[in-house]
């Protein structure tokens, strides 16, 4: 499976997602399909970070494409909430500067092994940071966005762990709101099948062959605010 398959069932799924509020109003089956996005486009990151040729201009296309989208989320999230956040773009960017970062700590050149591992140390540390950034910020799925885009890239040679380190940061995000729902049986199905339907997507990626397929980048930077303006347009007129 290409990385351009991978990125059309992350759009499809997105889609989904967004349609749901604008067609139900509400929470519906449609989100439990829109899980799937995000995993996908966290994936990406590292395999963008892992391949780019030129490490400023996807930070800045990142960026410029996450200052582009905000109005237009901000727009179609007033249709679910009154609550502000910045748009994934943001969550997507301090992923991005979360390996980078974590990466440049780990490969400093030490002769002394003790100061080695304290720079790996850093690195983790580094991570913790930009994870907080996003969730004090209010970026798109908070500190689990930058540390499923982290888990990704730390166990890419390894797909069992990486696999079991994903599970167990869905489950770590979702935990309160299992507990919080434990009284209410109807409630807890829903947070369940939200984590079953969040990582569902492993059976993609763990597909992937490696293999860029057809070059959609563009696309899906503009599909992004596109969609959503579009999607605000239809809850106006309806």
């Amino acid at each position: 499976m290409s990385a351009f398959v991978l990125k059309i069932i992350a759009l499809i799924s997105m889609t989904f997602d967004h349609a749901s509020y604008v067609i139900y109003g509400r929470f519906s089956f449609l989100n439990y399909i829109g899980r799937l996005a995000f995993p996908i486009f966290a994936f990406q990151i590292t395999e963008g970070y892992i391949h780019t040729k030129n490490l400023k201009k996807y930070f800045l296309r990142l960026f410029i494409f996450a200052l582009i989208s905000q109005i237009p989320f901000l727009l179609f999230h007033s249709i679910i909430s009154s609550s502000r956040h910045l748009n994934i773009f943001f969550t997507l960017f301090l992923g991005l500067g979360a390996i980078t970062t974590f990466d440049k700590l780990r490969n400093i050149e030490c002769n002394n092994k003790y100061i080695h591992y304290l720079y790996i140390f850093l690195g983790f540390i580094s991570v913790a940071v930009f994870s907080t950034i996003s969730e004090i910020t209010n970026c798109d799925y908070g500190y689990f966005g930058v540390l499923a885009i982290f888990v990704f890239y730390f166990f890419k040679n390894h797909k069992v762990l990486m696999n079991i380190a994903f599970i167990l940061s869905v489950i770590i995000y979702q935990f309160n709101n299992l507990l919080k729902s434990l009284s209410n049986p109807g409630l807890f199905e829903i947070y369940l099948y939200i984590i079953i339907f969040t990582c569902l997507p492993l059976a993609f990626i763990d597909l992937y062959n490696n293999k860029k397929g057809k070059d959609i980048k563009y696309l899906l930077y503009l599909f992004y605010p596109i969609h959503l303006l579009i999607l605000y347009g239809i809850h106006l007129l309806t």
